[in-house]
C-alpha cells in the first residue's frame, strides 16, 4: 500500500506514547513534530503537514487529553479523526443528471491512465446496474480508439467512436446516440498532453461548452508525488474539476499526494486505482483510508467486497451440504472461485486490522488458487463427488494431469478432510448461522 513507511513511523510515535501513560503538552508536541517530519517524508504537501500537526495539537491540549488515563488512546483518535478530515471527512460520489444521460469528462496529462480508468469506472458502473457508454475523444495519441476499443470490450461496455472528428462535435454526438439507445452514463475519454498548456485547456474548454458535463474527473498517477497536487490544482483552476481519481494507490509511493491534495484543491478523491486489473477501483473512503494509515484495518471494505462478490445461493446450498456431511471437492472448487471474486488474497488479508504490516512482505502466491483449481478439475466426477476413493495411482494421474506434484495433491486432500472435521462443530443448534459467518470469511479456507 502506499502508506506503508508513513504507517511504520506513525506506530512507532503512538507506541512511545502507549508507553507514558499519562502524557505532559511537551510529550504530545514531541509526538506530533514526529509525527509532521513522517507526513513531510511521505511527501505531504508542507503546508498541509504543518496544518495538520498544529490542529492535533491544538485539540489534545485543549480537551485536556493529558490528564486522562487513556491519553495515547485519545490522541490516536484526534490523529485519526483529523485524517479523517484532511482527505474529505465524507465519502464524494458522482453528480447525476436529471435526465439521460450523466456525462462524465475524464482529463488528465498523457500517461496518467484516463483510458484504462475511464474502462475500470464503467465496469464499476455497470456493476451498479447502469449502462455506460465510452466515447473515445482522443484523437490524436496513436491507437488511442482502438486501446479504448479493447478495454471496453474487456468490460463489456460499449464505444462510440467517429475517427478523427474534433471532439466536441464527438461528445455531443455521442449523447445523441446515447439517449437514442439508453445509455444512462457517458464517460469522455479525453486526449491527454505531456504537460499543461493552453492547447489541451482550450479542447476541454470547447468539450464543456458543447455539452452538459455532469462530472469533470482529473486522472492523476500517485507515483509523481507533490507533482500530482500541483497537476490538480493547474487543472482545477482552469476547468473547475468536481473530483479525482487517484491511480497506482497500491503501489510503491509515499502517499503524500492522497493526504495533501484535498487540502490544497479542495476537491476530493473520489476513486483510488489499486492495481492494474479493471475492476480495481474503489471508492475512496477517506475514514477508512485513515483507519488503514493507522493500522486499523478496513473491515467495512472487505463486507463490501465480500457482499458485492459472493453469491449468497451458492453459499447458502454449500452451508446445507455442509449440514447433512455431503461437503465434495466441488463444493471446494466453488469456495475457491467465490473467494477469487473479491481480488488478490493479499489485498483481501490487507483489510483486517493489523494485518497489513504483517504480510507486507511476504510473499502470497495467488497462482496457488490455480493450482487448486487444476488439481480439483484433473479429477473424474466420481473422485470429486467421493474423495475416500483417491489412492495413490489416482493421486499421482491427477498431479500429472494437472502438472504439479503428488505433494500438493495430497496437501489439497489434507486441507479438504481438515475443513470436514472443523464445519462438524456447527451441525448443532444455530449452526447454519456460525458456518454462513465463516464462509463469509476469506482464510477460513485453508489459505
Amino acid at each position: 500500500m502506499a502508506f506503508d513507511n508513513l504507517s511504520d513511523k506513525l506506530a512507532g510515535v503512538f507506541k512511545r506514547l502507549r508507553s507514558k501513560g499519562k502524557l505532559s503538552e511537551s510529550d504530545v508536541k514531541e509526538a506530533m513534530r514526529e509525527v509532521r517530519l513522517a507526513l513531510l517524508e511521505a511527501d505531504v504537501n508542507y503546508k498541509v503537514a504543518k496544518d495538520f500537526t498544529n490542529s492535533v495539537t491544538e485539540k489534545c491540549i485543549g480537551a485536556n487529553v493529558m490528564e486522562s488515563l487513556t491519553a495515547p488512546q485519545m490522541v490516536i483518535k484526534i490523529v485519526r479523526d483529523e485524517l479523517t478530515a484532511l482527505m474529505g471527512s465524507e465519502q464524494a460520489r458522482l453528480k447525476t443528471s436529471s435526465k439521460i444521460p450523466t456525462v462524465i469528462m475524464m482529463c488528465g496529462l498523457q500517461g496518467s491512465g484516463k483510458t484504462t480508468h475511464s474502462a475500470k469506472l464503467a465496469k464499476h458502473l455497470k456493476a451498479q446496474g447502469h449502462r455506460p457508454l465510452l466515447v473515445a475523444c482522443d484523437i490524436y495519441r496513436p491507437a488511442a480508439i482502438e486501446q479504448l476499443k479493447v478495454v471496453g470490450k474487456a468490460v463489456e461496455a460499449p464505444v462510440f467512436e467517429i475517427g478523427t472528428e474534433k471532439p466536441e462535435i464527438i461528445a455531443k454526438k455521442s449523447i445523441a446516440h446515447a439517449r437514442d439507445y439508453g445509455y444512462d452514463f457517458v464517460i469522455l475519454d479525453t486526449a491527454g498532453r505531456l504537460h499543461i498548456d493552453t492547447e489541451l485547456m482550450d479542447e476541454l474548454k470547447r468539450i464543456t461548452q458543447a455539452v452538459e458535463v455532469n462530472n469533470i474527473l482529473l486522472v492523476v498517477d500517485s507515483m509523481v508525488g507533490q507533482d500530482a497536487v500541483n497537476i490538480a490544482k493547474s487543472f482545477n483552476e482552469i476547468l473547475e474539476i468536481d473530483g479525482i481519481i487517484l491511480t497506482k494507490l497500491d503501489g510503491d509511493t509515499r502517499g503524500g499526494a492522497a493526504l495533501s491534495v484535498r487540502a490544497v484543491t479542495g476537491k476530493p478523491i473520489m476513486f483510488a486505482g489499486v492495481g492494474e486489473k479493471l475492476d480495481e477501483l474503489d471508492e475512496f473512503h477517506p475514514d477508512r483510508m485513515a483507519s488503514r494509515i493507522l493500522g486499523m484495518g478496513d473491515v467495512l471494505s472487505l463486507i463490501e467486497k465480500a457482499e458485492s462478490e459472493l453469491d449468497e445461493k451458492k453459499a447458502e446450498e454449500t452451508a446445507r451440504r455442509l449440514q447433512e456431511n455431503k461437503f465434495d471437492m466441488n463444493d471446494l472448487l466453488d469456495q475457491f472461485q467465490q473467494i477469487k471474486k473479491m481480488g488478490s488474497l493479499k489485498s483481501v488479508l490487507s483489510m483486517l486490522p493489523g494485518m497489513e504490516k504483517q504480510i507486507r512482505d511476504v510473499d502470497i502466491d495467488d497462482r496457488a488458487m490455480l493450482r487448486v483449481e487444476a488439481i480439483i478439475k484433473s479429477m473424474t466426477k466420481k473422485e470429486r463427488a467421493k474423495p475416500d476413493i483417491l489412492n495413490a495411482s489416482r493421486r499421482r494421474r491427477i498431479a500429472a494431469g494437472a502438472g504439479v506434484k503428488v505433494e500438493d495433491v495430497n496437501k489439497l486432500i489434507r486441507q479438504y478432510e481438515q475443513m470436514k472435521k472443523m464445519f462438524k462443530q456447527f451441525s448443532g443448534k444455530g449452526g447454519k448461522n456460525r458456518m454462513m459467518r465463516n464462509m463469509r470469511m476469506p482464510g477460513k479456507f485453508g489459505f
